[in-house]
């Protein structure tokens, strides 16, 4: 779907239809509030969040909006996101259906965690 390499969060938001637009704002906000102290960054050619290390990507394509939250956060919530599609560090949100925000809200903040535990046992 996006032509151009995009730069900055808003413009790859930008390059899509207004109604994905919409699902991607709200996600980035999600996201945002469940890590405030999070950095965002384009990476992989993705919006993501870094805090002591990458904590989740996301991504629009055409039917879907793909969410990167590593390993550990599908592995975590396994049972939760098994009605989508998904692979070992990603799953699949389909655009004809409501976005679980709540529950990326809870995996955003369960990698909060996991990320401020790595950055503790860095200093070690």
């Amino acid at each position: 779907m996006p032509q151009a390499t995009a730069s900055t969060i808003d413009e790859y938001i930008l390059q899509f239809p207004a109604a994905v637009q919409d699902i991607l704002r709200k996600l980035r906000q999600v996201i945002s509030e469940a890590a405030p102290d999070a950095e965002e960054r384009m990476s992989y050619q993705m919006p993501t969040f870094y805090l002591h290390g990458n904590l989740v990507h996301f991504a629009a394509y055409k039917n879907h909006i793909g969410f990167y939250p590593a390993p550990s956060g599908i592995e975590a919530f396994r049972d939760e996101l098994a009605i989508y599609k998904g692979a070992k560090g990603s799953v699949q949100f389909p655009l004809h259906e409501p976005i679980p925000y709540a529950l990326i809200k809870e995996i955003v903040l369960f990698r909060v965690e996991e990320n401020m535990g790595r950055k503790t046992s860095d200093r070690k």
